[in-house]
């Protein structure tokens, strides 16, 4: 249609669009004067290293957090949301990273929660009944309706975050890190979703670390480093090196840390023997000193549960487990005095006190005098001044730049899982069993962290790796087994570990493994 001024077709007005926008936490400066304009029915994707401020702007997309200036328009209107609630009645949704779960509750309850249907005042249950199959089955999640969120892995836990937006029938969706808990056939489905969406005319912010993703689904990129905006442009014109360079401001010419293997003689330190707990069967497994052995497979094949019952996090029927052949524990309590630190699948789950200070975060394990850390503590106080400086050092070494004092929740993802390597390597461990410890951060904090496992091992400590990237278990370990069934069912090793391999032996293709 032309305009009255030139004739000329005139542009349609985005479907979202923030101007100028700035966003501060204390004294930490999360987005500096950000413009951006969503295009109606598109994927655009926000990139950039954890701390960039992508989900920082995607939050203030969806009401959750509010600019301290800045303008934000839906289809050209100015607007000021002041919360959630407020965006969701302008057809904003938002699937956060960090999951926003009633776990008493079952999953229908939550996918439906503030929305259900009501009969008489009161709650319809046939009809939530009806309504949450219809909409997982259009999804195509497999999840059970009347199980309480608590007994879901962290995997079907997102797949009921994002069910809970679509439920309600949102035409923009933000979607901050969704893949970052599933493995490859859920992340296809979602992916198969965010498509649907798109083609049904619905717009879709994506923030996401993954690049192979982001030039995969998205139409439009915008790239935001240290809080500004770097650039945006269409995602056809990018390839993974032009994003990287983009959000690092440089190159990165190798992904992982160079492998240096420990030699044959060196001494088993940690010797599994016939393990038996729940989701594992009969595992024996040693790791040296100096070695990364990774655990592979498929979400249920056990690599949590087992690490898990290693750690003495959880109950072990049968089977020993030693260190250095002579400690033996049954709780993490007595990992740590053996010296062994637990990188856990959920960082906010099982591993930070988000409201606390960084400093209690990374000292929490050595106050007890544990792991090696007595001198912290002294007849029942602990002594500030050492405590700060053990932790300084240790944030200096993991390369997190915060205050000591400030609460860990106000950190980036990347960060928060880097103090707890902090944590970890204050205490000089013997060996470090890390569960997923790069879910849900960026390219660079990933090149960090693998950094610190190389230095662990090359310091003597041995590792014990869980991870569901294939690329990230090539590129690191020394060693893969690879589970199913709760079973060890490969074992590889050197010009053996490759993508193929492990996925035959995690789906069983060809008949039993090697």
């Amino acid at each position: 249609m032309p305009d009255e001024v030139g004739g000329a077709p005139s542009e349609p007005l985005p479907h979202l669009e923030c101007r100028g926008i700035r966003k501060t936490f204390g004294g930490t400066v999360a987005l500096d004067g950000v413009s951006v304009a969503i295009r109606a029915g598109s994927v655009h994707a926000l990139v950039g290293e954890n701390g960039a401020g992508k989900s920082t702007l995607g939050k203030i997309f969806a009401g959750a957090h509010g600019p301290d200036s800045g303008e934000l328009l839906v289809r050209g209107v100015p607007i000021a949301f002041h919360s959630p609630r407020e965006a969701l009645a302008r057809g904003i949704a938002l699937v956060a990273q960090e999951l926003a779960l009633v776990p008493r509750m079952t999953v229908a309850e939550n996918v439906f929660l503030g929305v259900e249907p009501r009969r008489a005042g009161l709650v319809d249950r046939r009809a939530l009944r009806r309504r949450f199959e219809d909409l997982a089955t259009g999804a195509g999640f497999d999840l059970p309706a009347d199980m309480p969120v608590s007994r879901l892995p962290i995997a079907r836990r997102q797949q009921v975050e994002i069910l809970r937006a679509l439920a309600r029938d949102a035409d923009l969706l933000v979607f901050d890190e969704p893949t970052a808990a599933l493995a490859g056939p859920d992340a296809a489905r979602l992916h198969e979703i965010v498509r649907s969406l798109a083609a049904a005319g619905r717009t879709v912010v994506l923030v996401s670390h993954f690049l192979r993703e982001v030039l995969d689904l998205a139409d439009t990129v915008t790239i935001l480093r240290d809080g500004r905006l770097v650039r945006t442009g269409p995602a056809a014109e990018d390839s993974e090196a032009s994003l990287v360079s983009g959000m690092l401001g440089r190159s990165m010419d190798r992904a992982y840390p160079e492998r240096r293997p420990p030699a044959a003689d060196t001494p088993i330190l940690l010797d599994v023997r016939g393990l038996t707990a729940p989701g594992v069967r009969d595992v024996s497994l040693q790791v040296r000193a100096g070695e990364i052995v990774a655990l592979a497979g498929l979400i249920g094949a056990g690599r949590s549960e087992f690490v898990r019952a290693v750690y003495g996090a959880a109950p072990r029927s049968v089977g020993s487990v030693s260190l250095a052949g002579t400690t033996d524990w049954s709780s993490p309590r007595g990992a740590l005095r053996a010296g062994v630190a637990f990188i856990p699948e959920s960082r906010k789950d099982d591993g930070l006190l988000l409201r606390r200070p960084v400093r209690e975060n990374v000292s929490l394990a050595g106050l007890a005098g544990l792991a090696g850390l007595a001198g912290l503590v002294r007849l029942g106080f602990v002594r500030r001044r050492a405590e700060r400086d053990r932790v300084r050092a240790a944030l200096d070494r993991t390369t997190v730049r915060a205050s000591t004092e400030q609460p860990a929740a106000t950190l980036s993802g990347g960060n928060q899982q880097k103090l707890l390597f902090a944590r970890a390597m204050l205490g000089a461990p013997r060996l470090v069993i890390a569960d997923e410890p790069t879910r849900g951060v960026d390219i660079g904090a990933k090149r960090a962290i693998y950094e610190l496992l190389a230095e662990l091992a090359a310091a003597g400590a041995g590792i014990l790796l869980v991870s569901s990237e294939l690329e990230e278990v090539i590129g690191i370990a020394h060693r893969v087994l690879v589970m199913r069934g709760g079973a060890v069912v490969a074992e590889l090793r050197g010009e053996a570990i490759t993508e193929e391999a492990i996925i035959r032996a995690a789906f069983a293709v060809g008949g039993r493994a090697a």
